[in-house]
């Protein structure tokens, strides 16, 4: 055979060869592709068997997973709807979404077995009337059991036995980039969960206003995306336990911006039990005045340290005083954890009530102190003062109503008189069975309400309610 025609026998022995391989590689890929359908379903499942990989396998690492966090917190959040009459709240970037407006929306926190919710004063302040729906959309008529303005905090009681709540964490150990999970209602959507970080803690930001300057601001910041609507909602750790109530939001837009702020659960518990326990915050007091040390003015004052709380004046007879702090002195821990500044000073001692004691520890120039500090409340009492409220006034006898009854009546709060006799309530021409509501726009919650504004009242005043039958009165009294 010629070298041409042996050169020819192998380039059609090869072009052949190719073709079958091809027809072979065609055939078998043809069997692997799916076939058309009509039901997309069907053909994505089919497409997923040859093209994606089998994930059913992978497991989401124990810090990152959220469900189980999720799930806790979402059971025991609750929507709270607040109504107003004879009037309208201002709309700011605290308070819930607006519905209509004599009508707002926030959040609140079981924590307890037996009815009782944790939510943001500016939630219902001033609301004469608070449905709280839960979860599983049962809804429930809300008494307020008490306020505290210097916190944001706010604790109301629903009827109802055997509900799910949320169990208390430690707002002490957060670290900075730990994952928390935001559970509320923003815009009134439902159980709306969002998760992020901590971003710092003891914020102060300015929100709150007190008259004898007690507000507390020690918030925790997380950049979980938190909306009007969340406030009074939970902060929880990857546990599903509470952290923070969240109260605020950095904003220029009144909508979620990137940070987020939240009521620590350590001062939260304190703050609470006092509210169950008295109606009011019993507030333990060092009687200083501070501000926080920085480089500048440890320079100025020759201190020894550059972080810490400054002591500018020490109150006569106060619990500082009588402890042996001065002008001067630097606060650098209270009972053992640290304080880098006012917030956290001022949180660590809010925790206590009146006759507590707190170790201080204290740089007086190089030197390292420790001293024991009796706190005393705004008064300089240095014990917790049970107040007592008359329930006769003005030929008057009040009383103050259960949850049940407010239920029956359809009120949030009020004051039953149930005696009249000769005086000023009886020449405004009031009766027996009149529920007081609100006194110069004044809610009036209880007897000890009753009593804190008419105390403060001189001249004519406004009384504003209703009978056990429904009939509302208004009257022009008076003082």
């Amino acid at each position: 055979m010629s070298q041409r025609s042996l050169l020819s026998v192998i380039v059609l022995t090869s072009f052949f060869s190719a073709t079958i391989a091809a027809i072979i590689i065609f055939s078998v890929m043809k069997d692997d592709m799916p076939a058309e359908t009509t039901s997309i379903t069907q053909r994505q499942q089919q497409v997923s068997l040859t093209r994606f990989n089998d994930t059913s396998s992978v497991i989401v690492p124990k810090g990152l997973n959220f469900v189980n966090a999720a799930e806790k917190a979402i059971a025991g959040v609750v929507h709270i709807r607040a109504v107003y009459s004879g009037g309208t709240k201002s709309i700011n970037p605290l308070e819930g979404f607006f519905r209509n407006p004599s009508q707002s929306s926030g959040s609140g926190v079981i924590v307890s077995d037996n009815g009782y919710i944790v939510t943001n004063n500016h939630v219902i302040e001033d609301a004469s009337e608070i449905e709280v729906v839960l979860n599983d959309n049962r809804s429930y008529f809300g008494k307020i059991i008490g306020t505290d303005p210097t916190t944001d905090l706010a604790l109301i009681k629903i009827n109802v036995a055997d509900l799910n709540f949320v169990q208390y964490g430690d707002s002490d150990n957060l670290k900075h980039g730990e994952w928390v999970l935001a559970v509320g209602n923003p815009f009134e959507l439902n159980s709306t969960v969002t998760a992020g970080i901590v971003s710092a803690k003891a914020r102060n930001i300015g929100i709150l206003r007190d008259k004898n300057n007690l507000q507390i601001e020690s918030f925790i910041q997380t950049d979980a995306a938190v909306n009007p609507g969340n406030s009074g909602g939970a902060l929880v750790n990857l546990k599903g336990e509470l952290i923070g109530i969240n109260t605020a939001i950095a904003t220029p837009t009144g909508n979620y911006t990137g940070y987020s702020f939240a009521v620590p659960v350590s001062l939260v518990k304190k703050v609470i039990d006092d509210l169950l326990e008295f109606g009011e915050v019993k507030r333990g007091l060092l009687g200083i005045r501070i501000g926080d040390v920085n480089a500048r003015l440890a320079e100025m004052n020759n201190l020894s340290v550059v972080n810490g709380v400054f002591v500018s004046q020490v109150n006569e007879n106060s619990a500082a005083s009588e402890a042996g702090l001065e002008q001067g002195d630097v606060i650098i821990a209270i009972n053992g954890l640290s304080v880098n500044n006012v917030s956290e000073l001022q949180e660590l001692v809010a925790r206590n009530r009146p006759g507590d004691d707190v170790r201080v520890t204290y740089m007086r120039g190089a030197d390292k102190n420790n001293v024991t500090a009796t706190l005393k409340d705004f008064e300089g009492n240095a014990a917790v003062t049970q107040n007592t409220f008359a329930n006769e006034i003005e030929g008057a006898t009040f009383q103050n109503l259960t949850i049940e009854e407010l239920e029956a009546y359809d009120l949030t709060y009020g004051v039953k008189i149930t005696e009249v006799e000769e005086g000023k309530w009886q020449a405004a021409g009031i009766k027996e069975d009149f529920i007081i509501t609100k006194i110069d726009k004044l809610s009036v919650t209880s007897i000890q309400d009753l009593n804190n504004i008419l105390a403060n009242k001189k001249g004519g005043i406004l009384v504003e309610g209703q009978y056990l039958d429904g009939e509302r009165g208004l009257f022009g009294m008076d003082w």
